[in-house]
């Protein structure tokens, strides 16, 4: 199976950066897309980016493009997100989730990282 550790969420004030990272442990492949997702209070859960094990495929929400990056490093395992330009409604839980490129659903979920933004 597959486990994800996220770390790197934190309190900024509004027009900051964080950046979190998500460890990627057990079987994975090639054909494996890494996401972030985040769900804010009272909100449903919603896609931020997403990149593929391989190549440079990558994908944003419209509400990440231009202030958002995801990257990987494939020797550590590990993916981020480089978030600038931080606003209040940015505020959530961030998880990372594991899928195949293959498939539409997330079987594998980290546990979440908090995000805080003040204005």
């Amino acid at each position: 199976q597959v486990q994800l550790v996220e770390s790197g969420g934190g309190l900024v004030q509004a027009g900051g950066s964080l950046r979190l990272s998500c460890a990627v442990s057990g079987r994975t492949f090639s054909t494996y897309v890494t996401a972030w997702f985040r769900q804010a209070p009272g909100e449903e859960r919603e896609f931020v980016a997403s990149i593929r094990w391989s190549g440079s495929s990558t994908e944003y929400a419209d509400s990440a493009k231009d202030r958002f990056t995801i990257s990987r490093d494939n020797a550590k395992n590990t993916v981020y997100l480089q978030m600038n330009s931080l606003k209040p409604e940015d505020t959530a839980v961030y998880y990372c989730a594991v899928k195949s490129r293959f498939t539409s659903s997330y079987p594998y979920w980290g546990q979440g990282t908090q995000v805080t933004v003040s204005s």
